[in-house]
């Protein structure tokens, strides 16, 4: 009889010992995945071996054997588990532990089960877990753009695209264009979450077995809504991996373009807002600088997501069932949720503590002329002429302002009948006309009442009605959270009794 650590120290066809080159470049980065794993292989293994005592498919006292070593490795921190790239993958790893340990007991964990499926479960068990985590973690984001949205409703500022002044609006409605975004993906999310925890547990090989494990009672002790029918697909989809990547890479894209507009206006050039402190990083040579080291942060991580789910979709171009698509999932997928998570509290911590320099706003406004859309509008609705015809004319009138060193406020009715004449060739009446009230842009802001405008009663309900919506989804993750914990712990009730412990 072999000698306890031997038994499954190959694959059963083949006594070699894996080349140096293949552990370094493939078992290596396999176990670098291991405590991605480690919790999800422990508790896909106990319900596996139940479900096989359950169906009286494996005898009482080998079960008995298995669930007890079980239930102490799951107790063992995944760094000081003996996973070790010389013997293989962390399937292999374990197994060889599991061997040393209760010798050709631990044989029948390999029962109707390949050792993808213990992989797949533990990755859909990391990955609902990461999920559940971070869809609080952007409810938090949304909760702090809509605090700082309700503070700066009426902070006037210069509404920009492509970095130049459009029109008057407000700091607060600017931020809020980073609310509902956030809010989508974090339901994207919880849609992920729901094809993430669906088992593939019990689908043998790729076409089922002959044993019958039965599918539904793994689903329900781990936790799962329910099985992936087809028994292939179950082994080898990963479209659901690419959607998860995609939904992580657009929302830290989101939070990378509000990143990239702060950090131009922390400048001294713009000066609009200050970081706090903790999100900054002083410069070791020049003394006056504190640079938005967060900022870059975040737009590199969005980089980072991106390229992650580039390569991944190249990976999976490969024929149908192939390891290679999921070896890399293994550890692509869970790191790239876990970067999602910090980089999206990173970005809540600098939106709550962000200082809004409303002054600073408010003379970069009123020295410009983002006036001029709601001018050519007015010209167009009390002078009866066309909009194209106001528009060239507010424009001539601009121009004439920006050349003579006036600003937006102040443009009269007589430069606009001078613009017209020069324009249209004939005056609209428009001299001694008072334009208060179109030129204002507090006026100008308050005007902006339709459904998503920036007048501030506006942007308060859509703080308030953002603010509900993350405290939905922040429930919604919690209970499906209470749900998996209480699953986790009546597999465990139920592997202790069954262990006689």
């Amino acid at each position: 009889m072999p000698e306890p650590e031997d038994i499954f120290a190959d694959d059963g066809f083949s006594s070699a010992a894996p080349a140096a080159s293949l552990i370094d470049a493939g078992f290596v980065l396999e176990v670098a995945d291991a405590p991605l794993l480690h919790a999800g292989l422990n508790l896909a293994d106990i319900a596996h071996v139940l479900v096989l005592l359950e169906q009286r498919l494996i005898p009482r006292d080998a079960a008995q054997h298995l669930l007890r070593l079980l239930l102490e490795v799951r107790d063992i921190p995944a760094a000081e588990f003996p996973y070790d790239p010389a013997y293989g993958d962390p399937y292999n790893c374990r197994e060889r532990f599991f061997a040393s340990r209760i010798g050709l007991d631990a044989g029948w964990l390999h029962a109707g089960r390949p050792r993808r499926e213990a992989g797949r479960l533990a990755l859909r068990i990391e990955l609902r877990s990461q999920i559940l985590g971070l869809i609080p973690e952007v409810a938090d984001f949304v909760d702090a753009v809509a605090r700082i949205a309700d503070a700066q409703a009426e902070t006037l500022m210069p509404d920009q695209t492509y970095l130049q002044q459009a029109q008057p609006s407000t700091f607060g409605h600017y931020v809020m264009t980073f609310a509902y975004p956030a809010l989508r993906e974090a339901r994207r999310l919880w849609s992920e979450h729901e094809w993430v925890n669906q088992s593939p547990g019990g689908a043998g090989c790729v076409n089922g077995s002959r044993l019958h494990v039965s599918r539904e009672r793994t689903a329900e002790l781990l936790g799962f809504d329910g099985v992936i029918e087809h028994t292939r697909d179950a082994m080898w989809q990963i479209d659901g991996l690419v959607t998860l990547l995609s939904t992580a890479a657009g929302l830290v894209s989101h939070l990378s373009k509000l990143a990239e507009d702060l950090e131009i206006w922390d400048s001294r050039e713009f000066d609009f807002v200050d970081l706090a402190g903790p999100y900054t990083r002083a410069s070791v040579l020049m003394p006056q600088k504190r640079n938005p080291y967060s900022l870059a942060i975040v737009r590199g991580a969005a980089g980072v997501l991106l390229g992650r789910l580039a390569g991944f979709l190249a990976v999976v171009k490969t024929p149908s069932a192939r390891s290679d698509n999921l070896i890399f999932a293994y550890g692509e997928v869970p790191r790239a949720l876990e970067l999602t998570r910090k980089v999206t509290r990173l970005m809540s911590g600098v939106i709550s503590t962000l200082h809004v320099n409303a002054g600073r706003m408010n003379e970069a406004l009123l020295s410009g002329f983002s006036q001029a859309t709601d001018l050519a509008e007015h010209v167009m609705q009390t002078c009866g002429v066309d909009y194209r015809s106001a528009y060239l004319l507010v424009g001539e009138t601009v121009r004439r302002a920006s050349r003579e060193g006036l600003r937006g406020v102040d443009v009269t009715g007589e430069m606009l009948d001078d613009a017209a004449e020069k324009t249209a060739g004939h005056r609209l009446g428009l001299t001694g006309a008072d334009l208060t009230s179109v030129l204002d842009p507090r006026a100008i802001v308050s005007t902006r009442s339709l459904p998503g405008g920036a007048a501030p009663e506006i942007v308060r309900q859509m703080a308030a009605d953002c603010a509900a919506a993350a405290s939905a989804v922040r429930a919604q993750a919690g209970e499906g959270s209470r749900k998996i914990g209480a699953a986790e712990a009546a597999l465990l009730t139920l592997a202790r009794a069954a262990a006689g412990e």
